[in-house]
Order: structure tokens, then C-alpha cells, then sequence
């Protein structure tokens, strides 16, 4: 009774992000009520193996009392301060020092928001408030790339390069570019190598900013690996190409290591999994383990002298978010932060993560398996009707969606993407027989949807 009402209570009063409107009045949701380790429970108690971390995010599972403690500790402490106008507090300023210390390349600062969008957006911002402050106020432009994601906030919705996202909200806005997509399974030409491809991809980069003019141009967006645009990773060469044009056209690296920071692609960063020395660098998701709501932006002594130098000049740096640092995210991050040490969640990656992959690649040859593809523990199998020429499924077809909702069926939470990849994002903490007990709930799925494709 209690599970009608809260379903009725949905449909009647909640807009679902990320959701088709229409078809939620008939489909109604999956309410989530407990969770336990790599799991989540329903309101009629079935569990199912939480394949995403919720949205990439829950690195320690879903029931930590660590972090439970750390916010509770807090919130009777100091439940909430801000950081406006030279006030402070001990769980910002050590969260700061901490992220400090632990980014890829030498930053300077930390800088903080309450989500990833938030905090891309605020890179945006930060950029171009410096070029007014180095006296390039034409240096304004920023490139992004296809399928991209960087967020759903106007700014770093633009900079998303994902159809959905632009349509019917009006954007790209202006000052907004995209480059090629460095899918090499999708858009690597017949007998193009990975390393070749790859300098193509660099090559499109440089004849954009030529005829953008590089004057134009302040900076380069990239995810380490591609989330939402199909867990695409970079192809040999790509970054080590990508870097070097920019350094020649004094462009900044921004890396929204979102999804890809804190462990998942087995080092700490993405960026150092694949070479990426950032300007900026933007953190979310896992850097609370998404217990509450926090993200940083890190920037190098180079971007923080003129953000510093113009503050003084105007007399204020006129940007904040009243819950910027708030102390119970902080204090929460912060126990994160020392969990993942203390507990060696890298040495669990490496080992849960070897096991992901093999399970991952077992499914090569399957018949409606075109591409398999992951690190660490991220990973994605695309589906499609000719194996030989990677033909597509009609987008009618719907494959993709219909193995992850038999997957649900069968208990394992996992996310389909456009182009019918299947997603795979699991706590850091799962353990090798759990990422067995998903991947055999998986293949439940594929198996009943590959019986409804070739009959």
C-alpha cells in the first residue's frame, strides 16, 4: 500500500531528469529505499547490483558508516558556513589542501561548487575573466568535443556534445565549438591504425583553431575517457597529439576528471592514466562518493595569478555559490579521501578491475557485439546489427534499452547510451564475485533480447 502511494505521489508531483515524460506516466519509478554494499533495494525488497555506482558516483557502495559518522560529527559542529568575503572553516580549508596535494600536476588552488556542471561552468568563467584580465578579451572561444560530456547548466550544457542536451534548449550558446569524437571503433577509417587516427583527430583540432583564428581560442575541454558519450577511451597517441596543438596556440587544458577521478580508471586520475597535464581540472561524483553534494576546480599557479591580480583590481572575484565549500560536503569528502588511502580502494581497483575487463571481453564474439571496451573499473559493449561493418540497430530498435531493462529485471542497474552501448560503472568496493554475480545478471539480459533480435 505504502509502495502505491509513493509511486502515485511520483507520477503526480516529481519532474525525472534524464527521463522520458510520457512514458514515465506508464512505467512509474524504481523507488530505491535501502541500501547495502554494492547494492540497492527496492520498496518490494529485491536487490540489485548497483552497475553504475548510481550515476558513476558512489565509489564506496551505498551504505558506509564512515561518512555517515563524518556528516553527523559536522552537522552538530558547524552545519553550515560560507566562504564569502574572507570567512572560512577547517573542512574547506583542508579539503582544499588535500585535493591540492593529490591533483596530477602541480595546482595552485581549489576552488569549490556542488556539482560537476557547476563546476565546469565555473571554469568557463574563470577563463575568460583571466583573458579579460591579460588583456585578450577576443581570446574567449572554447572547443569541446562531439558526444562530450561536461554538464547540463547553460554554459557546460553547450559545451556537452550530446543532441539531446541542445535540443530545443536553444544551445550551443555562442563561443562554443566541437571537434571530432575520438571514437576510433566509430569513426576510424577502413585500414586507419589507432596511432594514425588519433593524429587525425589532433590535425581537425589544429585546422579548427586556424580558422577560428588561435587569438580566438582560450581553451580545450576533454574528458579522460568519455562518459556519457559511450565510455569512449582516448586512442593511442590521442592526448600526446591533442597537447601538443595546443601548447602551440597558448590554449589551456581543461580536464573534467568528473567520472574519471579518485580511482576509477585505476590511478588516481584519469590524467595520469593517460598523460594529460591540465590547466584546470575539474573533480565531482566519487570526490564524496557522492554522499553529498560537492565538486572542485583545481588551477595551476599560471591560471591563478591573474584570477588573484584582477580581483584586486575590481576590488572582488564576483563568483560563489552559498553552499561552496559547505562544511558537511567538505567534512565528507575529506573522509573519503582518507578511506580511499587507508583502504587501498586502487589495490581493490586493479584486482576488481582485472576481473571486470576479462568479463567484459568474453563477450567479443558474441553475436550482437560489435565493440568492447574499458579500463580499470569503466567499461562499455556496444551492440550492433553487422558485427563486420559495425552497422548500427535502427535507434527504433531500441537494443540498447532493452538489455538494460531486462538487466534490471534480472537485478544488475546499468545505463544504455546512444548507438546501443551498455554501460558499466560499479563501486570501487565491489569485489571480483560480485562483478561475476553482475555480469552474469547481464547476460541474462542479453541473452533474452539477442532471442527477440534473431529469433
Amino acid at each position: 500500500m505504502v509502495s502505491n502511494a509513493l509511486r502515485d505521489a511520483d507520477l503526480s508531483y516529481t519532474i525525472h531528469p534524464y527521463t522520458n515524460l510520457v512514458a514515465h506516466e506508464t512505467k512509474g519509478p524504481l523507488i530505491a529505499v535501502r541500501g547495502e554494499g554494492v547494492r540497492v533495494f527496492d520498496d518490494k525488497g529485491k536487490d540489485y547490483i548497483e552497475g553504475m555506482a548510481g550515476l558513476w558516483c558512489a565509489s564506496l557502495g551505498f551504505s558506509e558508516p564512515r561518512l555517515a559518522a563524518a556528516a553527523a560529527r559536522q552537522m552538530a559542529e558547524l552545519p553550515f558556513f560560507h566562504m564569502f568575503s574572507h570567512k572560512s572553516h577547517e573542512p574547506g580549508i583542508r579539503l582544499s589542501e588535500e585535493l591540492v596535494k593529490r591533483a596530477p600536476v602541480p595546482m595552485a588552488r581549489a576552488f569549490f561548487c556542488n556539482s560537476g556542471s557547476e563546476a565546469n561552468d565555473t571554469a568557463i568563467k574563470m577563463i575568460w575573466y583571466i583573458n579579460n584580465a591579460l588583456g585578450r578579451p577576443q581570446k574567449k572561444k572554447i572547443i569541446a568535443r562531439k558526444r562530450a560530456y561536461h554538464g547540463v547548466t547553460v554554459a557546460s550544457a553547450s559545451l556537452t556534445g550530446l543532441p539531446a542536451n541542445h535540443r530545443d534548449f536553444d544551445l550551443p550558446i555562442a563561443n562554443i565549438l566541437h571537434t571530432s569524437s575520438p571514437d576510433y571503433y566509430r569513426e576510424g577509417k577502413p585500414g586507419e591504425s589507432e596511432e594514425a587516427f588519433a593524429k587525425r583527430c589532433a590535425d581537425e583540432l589544429e585546422a579548427m583553431i586556424l580558422a577560428e583564428d588561435p587569438n580566438t581560442v582560450a581553451a580545450f575541454f576533454a574528458e579522460p575517457i568519455m562518459g556519457a558519450g559511450g565510455v569512449v577511451l582516448p586512442p593511442k597517441g590521442y592526448f600526446e597529439h591533442i597537447q601538443a596543438v595546443l601548447k602551440k596556440y597558448d590554449i589551456l587544458l581543461v580536464a573534467d576528471e568528473v567520472i574519471c577521478g579518485f580511482g576509477r580508471t585505476g590511478q588516481y586520475w584519469g590524467s595520469q592514466t593517460f598523460g594529460l597535464k591540465p590547466d584546470i581540472l575539474t573533480c565531482a561524483k566519487a570526490l564524496s562518493s557522492a554522499y553529498m553534494p560537492i565538486s572542485a576546480v583545481l588551477v595551476t599557479e599560471e591560471v591563478y595569478k591573474p584570477l588573484r591580480d584582477n580581483s584586486g583590481k575590481i576590488g572582488t572575484f564576483g563568483h560563489g555559490y552559498t553552499y561552496s565549500a559547505h562544511p558537511v560536503a567538505a567534512a565528507v569528502a575529506l573522509e573519503t579521501l582518507a578511506i580511499y588511502d587507508e583502504r587501498d580502494i586502487l589495490g581493490n581497483v586493479a584486482v576488481s578491475g582485472a576481473r571486470l575487463q576479462e568479463r567484459l571481453r568474453s563477450f567479443a564474439d558474441h553475436p550482437l557485439v560489435g565493440n568492447v571496451r574499458g579500463i580499470g573499473l569503466i567499461g562499455a559493449i556496444e551492440l550492433v546489427a553487422d558485427k563486420a561493418t559495425h552497422g548500427a540497430f535502427p535507434a527504433s530498435d531500441a537494443v540498447g534499452p532493452r538489455v538494460v531493462t531486462k538487466a534490471e529485471e534480472a537485478g544488475v542497474i546499468l545505463r544504455a547510451m546512444a548507438g546501443d552501448v551498455v554501460a558499466f560503472s560499479p563501486p570501487l568496493i565491489i569485489t571480483p564475485e560480485e562483478v561475476d554475480q553482475m555480469m552474469d545478471r547481464f547476460t541474462v539480459a542479453l541473452e533474452a533480447v539477442t532471442a527477440e533480435v534473431l529469433g
